[in-house]
């Protein structure tokens, strides 16, 4: 994910986790170099610096040992200037080289207390080594040996970081972003649940774009677009139309309204693949995927519903039971597995689509408006 939301505040991709290792490999051979012979003890200040500490110490193939102390120094996403000394450190390290291991250092305040909590230790050296260094706002006259990458002034997240405790278990580092314009829904529902009016209600409601999968490929083929031409000549084939001509056809769809607030995905994603290249795409814009929303009604009473407006519309697959269940159970398989992607990203919303329409457009309302 290139964005991020953590309590209600956006954060955009910033450093990968391979230029992490990088710098984290880097500065190991300068550590190894400078410590031949000796059994340098690896200080980790917690909690930011403990993914960084294991990924460095993993690669160091020399003897060491390893040890914590625990400070604090931020408040939401600002230092506070404050420094307080949480876990003491109790080992004997008189006459050892001890090489501290930071997440990040930017004014100096805690790498100050550092200096000072080691002055009357008797170490043969002290060692400062940080993954990240903010040199535009470093304050003080004190001794960095190692940096693994220098950054602006600019509060980050990730790897270790956290914002208000969220955060630090991710592999790549996340900073401040704009807080995307755009709401953008991906409206699922199994046949017969009502999806169709429900993303005529919302639309309105919410001045979206409705973007149906169906009706984009009947538009396509209908105007014989170059898209429309090949997607047609697939179809004919009896073959499935390959995800990148879907995915274009979309993309066209959304360009075509640069100034929206937003859309209602109908039909689209189907697949995994198709909900990662639609974030992707999102992602190339500055925006993402709200929510997916499900309208969640049992089976029995679809089956019972298709099978009455089949009497009325004539319409052959609303017929018979048998090729009702079986696109249910081709609806489940698929759902399944974009619920599990976007219930990973803490996006999944079901709603109870059982009652009247104005029923269920609140419900589907109350998701959305938290979005």
């Amino acid at each position: 994910m290139s964005i991020i939301k953590l309590h209600n505040t956006y954060f955009k991709k910033y450093i990968s986790k391979e230029k992490i290792a990088e710098a984290i490999d880097s500065m190991v051979e300068q550590i190894t170099e400078d410590c031949k012979g000796e059994t340098p003890v690896f200080i980790g200040i917690l909690n930011g610096s403990f993914m960084f500490v294991a990924d460095l110490v993993r690669k160091y193939n020399y003897n060491c040992t390893v040890s914590f102390v625990k400070l604090a120094s931020y408040e939401g996403t600002s230092s506070t200037g404050k420094i307080k000394q949480l876990v003491g450190l109790n080992e004997d390290l008189e006459g050892k080289t001890v090489i501290i291991l930071e997440d990040i250092i930017d004014t100096g305040n805690t790498l100050q207390e550092i200096y000072d909590i080691f002055s009357d230790r008797k170490l043969k050296q002290l060692k400062i080594a940080t993954l990240f260094f903010k040199p535009d706002v470093f304050k003080k006259e004190l001794q960095i040996d190692y940096i693994g990458i220098s950054i602006p002034d600019k509060f980050i997240i990730g790897y270790g970081l956290d914002y208000d405790g969220l955060g630090r278990n991710l592999a790549n580092i996340y900073q401040l972003t704009t807080p995307p314009k755009m709401k953008n829904i991906v409206l699922f529902g199994p046949p017969g649940a009502g999806k169709g009016t429900q993303a005529d209600m919302l639309k309105e409601k919410y001045k979206l774009i409705h973007i149906s999968t169906g009706d984009v490929f009947r538009s396509n083929i209908n105007n014989k677009t170059e898209l429309g031409i090949l997607a047609k000549s697939f179809m004919e084939n009896g073959d499935l139309v390959p995800d990148k001509v879907t995915i274009d056809m979309l993309k066209a769809e959304v360009d075509k309204n640069p100034n929206a607030n937003g859309f209602i995905f109908d039909g689209f994603p189907r697949t995994k693949s198709q909900a990662k290249a639609l974030d992707k795409f999102l992602e190339e814009k500055g925006e993402l995927i709200s929510g997916m929303v499900a309208l969640e009604v049992p089976e029995n009473l679809l089956v019972t519903r298709l099978l009455e407006r089949g009497k009325i519309s004539g319409r052959i697959d609303d017929q018979d039971e048998s090729k009702i269940r079986n696109r249910f159970n081709e609806y489940n398989t698929k759902t399944a597995v974009l619920k599990d992607y976007y219930q990973l990203q803490g996006k999944y919303f079901g709603a109870n689509g059982v009652g009247t329409i104005d029923d269920i457009t609140k419900r589907l309302s109350e998701i959305i408006d938290q979005l």
